[in-house]
Parts: C-alpha cells; sequence; structure tokens
C-alpha cells in the first residue's frame, strides 16, 4: 500500500517517523472529456487507487520531497522556489508549494520533509498528477495552517499544473480527487465550481465500472492538447460567447458556416458532450443504466471522430467491450493513449478480462491491465501513520 510505502520511505530517507500522513485518489471520469477547461460539466468519481504523502515540518526554510517510486530526493529553499526553476516529477509536487506560497504571500511557512508513494499509473488517463497534487495540498495546508477549503485547494493544484509543469489543464481532476465520496460521482460545474454528489453505486444492480489500461502513454504538456484547447477558444470567440459552454446544440448549425471543418467538428464535442453529461446525471438518477451505456458510446464516438483524441488502442478496447456485451464504453481521461472506461455486468467481468489481453495480443498491442473501480474517497489525512 502506498501508505506503508510512504512511511517507509520517510522514515529511510530522512532518519525519523513523520508526522502525519495524507492522501489523495486518482480519478476515472465517467463522462465530460475536454469540457472543463471550456467551463462546461463534467463526472468524474474517485478511485480506490491513491496516492499518499508523509510529511513532517522542519525548523528552517528548506522543502525536501523525496518519491519513493523513483527513489529520487529533491531539495530546494522555499524562498527560491518558481515556476522556471521547476521540472520533472518534482514540478507537481514543489508547485503546489510554490502556488500555496503565493496564495498567502504574508505568511512566513517554514521548511517541510515529503515522502510520497502512489497506487495510481502514471499516464493511464487517471490523473496521477491530480493525486499527487491534491496530497501534497492538503498536507501543507494543515502543517501551515493555512485554513484553505477543498476548493481552493483544487485551484491551487490547478494552478501548479497550469503554470509550473505547463499543461493547460482544467479543474475537473483536482476537483474530483478531493470532492470524491464513496458511491457516488461527483458532478462539476466548471465555471462556478458547484458540485453535487450523484449516486453511483452499481453493486446492487449486478455492474461494474471496468478500467481497461491499454498501457499506452499519454503527455498533456504536449502540443496535441494546446492545439485543442486553442481550437475550442477560437470557436468561442467566433460565437461571441465566453466559453463553448455558453451554446446549445441547436447553435451548432449557424456555427458551423463561420468555422473552418476543423474547429467546427472541436466545437460541436464540446457542446454535445457538455449535453450528454447532463443526460447521463438524469439517467443515474433514474437508475437507467442502459441510457447511460448509450452516452458512454455516443461520448466516445465524438472523442474518435470529432475531437480526434482517440487512438487504435483506445477503440480496439472499446470495441471488445462492447462485443463483450457491455452496456457502453468510451475512452476516458486527455486522450493520446490511456485507459478506457466500460460498464459491463460484473458476471462478465473475467471474460471482459480475457478478451481484452487477447485482442491487444492478436493486434500486437501492450497488454492491457484490468481493474474494477468503484467510486471512492476524496483526499483526506489520516489518523496514524
Amino acid at each position: 500500500m502506498s501508505r506503508q510505502r510512504a512511511e517507509e520511505s520517510f522514515t529511510s530517507v530522512f532518519g525519523e517517523p513523520s508526522l502525519a500522513q495524507f492522501s489523495a485518489p486518482g480519478r476515472v471520469n465517467l463522462i465530460g472529456e475536454h469540457t472543463d477547461y471550456n467551463e462546461g460539466f463534467v463526472l468524474p468519481f474517485a478511485i480506490p487507487q491513491r496516492t499518499t504523502v508523509s510529511a513532517a515540518m522542519r525548523e528552517d526554510r528548506t522543502l525536501r520531497v523525496h518519491s519513493a517510486d523513483l527513489g529520487e530526493t529533491v531539495e530546494m529553499n522555499l524562498s527560491d522556489l518558481s515556476p522556471e526553476v521547476l521540472s520533472g516529477w518534482s514540478a507537481y509536487p514543489l508547485g503546489v508549494t510554490w502556488a500555496l506560497l503565493e496564495s498567502r504571500p504574508d505568511q512566513e511557512c517554514l521548511g517541510v520533509d515529503i515522502a510520497v508513494a502512489s497506487e495510481v499509473p502514471l499516464g493511464a488517463g487517471l490523473s496521477s498528477s491530480a493525486a499527487l497534487e491534491s496530497s501534497v495540498a492538503l498536507a501543507l495546508n494543515e502543517l501551515w495552517g493555512l485554513g484553505l477549503d477543498l476548493a481552493d485547494l483544487a485551484l491551487v493544484g490547478q494552478r501548479a499544473e497550469n503554470t509550473a509543469v505547463g499543461a493547460q489543464t482544467g479543474i475537473m481532476d483536482q476537483m474530483a480527487s478531493v470532492m470524491g465520496a464513496a458511491g457516488h460521482a461527483v458532478f462539476l460545474d466548471c465555471r462556478t465550481l458547484q458540485h453535487e454528489l450523484i449516486p453511483c453505486d452499481l453493486g446492487p444492480d449486478g455492474y461494474s465500472f471496468v478500467v481497461i489500461d491499454t498501457n499506452t502513454r499519454h503527455s498533456h504538456a504536449n502540443g496535441e492538447y494546446g492545439q485543442r484547447r486553442a481550437s475550442c477558444e477560437k470557436a468561442a470567440a467566433t460565437a461571441g460567447v465566453p466559453a463553448l459552454r455558453d451554446l446549445s446544440v441547436a447553435d451548432l448549425p449557424g456555427l458551423e458556416s463561420k468555422l473552418d471543418d476543423e474547429t467546427f467538428r472541436r466545437a460541436r464535442h464540446i457542446v454535445t458532450e457538455n449535453e450528454r453529461v447532463v443526460e447521463t446525471v438524469e439517467a443515474l438518477r433514474e437508475g437507467d443504466l442502459t441510457r447511460v451505456g448509450t452516452l458512454l458510446v455516443a461520448s466516445h464516438e465524438s472523442m474518435r471522430d470529432d475531437f480526434e483524441i482517440s487512438t487504435s488502442e483506445l477503440d480496439t478496447q472499446v470495441e471488445v467491450a462492447l462485443e463483450e456485451g457491455a452496456l457502453g464504453a468510451r475512452m476516458t481521461g486527455g486522450g493520446f493513449g490511456g485507459s478506457v472506461i466500460a460498464l459491463v455486468a460484473t458476471s462478465m467481468v473475467d471474460s471482459l478480462t480475457a478478451t481484452s489481453k487477447a485482442r491487444a495480443l492478436a493486434r500486437d498491442m501492450p497488454e492491457t491491465t484490468i481493474s474494477v473501480v468503484v467510486p471512492s474517497e476524496g483526499a483526506t489525512r489520516h489518523t496514524s501513520a
């Protein structure tokens, strides 16, 4: 478990036990992809896999962060922190530290020792970055007595990722990580940050959410993500609205003649995806899992054809899931690799697992990793290490 590894690393590297432990989960996005930075709607939920931070205060201004997974330690004086000097994996925890200090410029903060261990796979579309950011933010917020609430901490994580890491992601991942609740998805308005917990426990109905990790990796900091965002901003400006969230499907015919084909298709995905999120929430409230499945498939087709962020590996695993009888399946996460989420009868998970691995082998693709995920608790402080 990440809690044990974090504490063992802390003691080994820093020579004494930590003061406290904090953890935050990864997330899987049920539906609502790339809508967050368009100020739209998303429906993620926190997953059981977590990132844990063991931490203790220091008496100077030195920050030391150790990664148990990489076996690396980074050390820096708090006064020297700035986005320009950060790079690699440590840009996430150090970026969060910088953003927190920026949020409280009049507060004098002492250094901290931190050891980090994670169960969230990197690059799988399950937001390992937000789990790291949220766990560090929660730890420092308490140790420094900053008094920020969970939404504030999510915004700190987003600022770190946007400015220190250079990935222009929206707020969804951090909000899902801090606001998650067992048995519920987080219905989030990314403009207002208003959120509602939607019951999403499929066990009594005999269904499960399955994540199929294609083990093909992506990087949100690359040009493709930025190009999609730029296209969305161009479409919104052409339509004369602050963000694509302000358009409805009825507005699309009038917009099509004003945009080139690629930019229009990017906009069409966002506008229709926002409506699918709202419809999925309604379907979950009504217990209509068949409708949920239909919306998942429509979402994947839109990402594949209009937003063009899917891959052959992701398409193959959606194909496998539907052939195996899943009610629905779609790629999840930023795209260009990562994972598929499928809504399947629990009794079919073993068959789906076998077929998924066989199909990947037959097509000379990386072996898939299959896991059943249940909506889980968000960021938390642990009572003892």
